[in-house]
């Protein structure tokens, strides 16, 4: 019988740096990376190219048009670069407007729905560490590794505000903090695949870790769930 990939979920909330924590565990083991928060955001940025709003209630239409753009979506990943129909749309998807839009229209089930399978797919061999809300709970509930990561709300601001300023956008750090915890509230809320961790998760608060440190801890609980010693991992060029 053949293995199914290992799959390594690590979900938590905004800005809590599953990100950069997701792409440097898949970059030391060798492994496919899915920043699932990306597909909602590429599908945030493309009703907000054809005029839905943050605020606009949406109807059932407009619902099911979400869910076609989750399922033909025409993106492509090419290393940093994502593509939404041939356009770099990289640094776009992570303005604050698109990121609340996501976040919007991610309590949409028929949305989730269509980003399901898509999702499931980047499984594929060696294997995958995949980050987001809902990845050890709903996309990947049989993941033998499952983290949830967080950290406090002001901590989050201040990381979010830097990676703001670095890319140019402006940020205040007040209305930051205000917008990670309505955003928070709204994420645990939703009725479909709410924010919380996964049964069986590892918790890990990294208010009080740098990224490094992050990592190492993630790392050595990865070893100790598939029984080798923390020496004992591969260990790949660019981490």
């Amino acid at each position: 019988m053949r293995h199914a990939p290992m799959v390594i979920t690590i979900d938590g909330p905004t800005a809590s740096g599953k990100g950069a924590v997701a792409q440097a565990v898949a970059c030391r083991l060798g492994l496919h990376y899915l920043d699932s928060g990306a597909l909602y955001r590429l599908v945030a940025l493309q009703a907000m190219h054809h005029g839905y709003t943050f605020d606009t209630v949406l109807t059932g239409t407009q619902e099911a048009q979400l869910a076609v753009w989750a399922r033909h979506l025409p993106v492509v990943f090419e290393g940093d670069l994502i593509l939404l129909d041939g356009v770099n749309v990289s640094a776009e998807i992570r303005a604050e407007a698109v990121g609340n839009m996501a976040s919007k229209i991610a309590v949409i089930g028929l949305l989730r729905e269509g980003l399901l399978e898509r999702q499931r797919d980047f499984a594929q061999a060696p294997g995958l560490v995949a980050d987001g809300r809902d990845m050890g709970s709903i996309v990947f509930p049989n993941a033998p590794v499952k983290v949830f990561l967080t950290a406090s709300s002001q901590i989050r601001a201040e990381r979010r505000y830097k990676q703001l300023i670095d890319k140019g956008f402006s940020a205040n750090i007040t209305s930051l903090v205000a917008d990670l915890n309505e955003r928070d509230a709204r994420d645990s809320a939703r009725k479909h695949a709410p924010l919380k961790a996964a049964h069986g998760a590892y918790v890990l608060d990294s208010s009080e870790l740098t990224l490094d440190e992050t990592v190492e801890k993630l790392l050595q609980h990865y070893a100790k769930v598939v029984g080798l010693a923390l020496n004992e991992l591969p260990v790949r060029s660019g981490f």
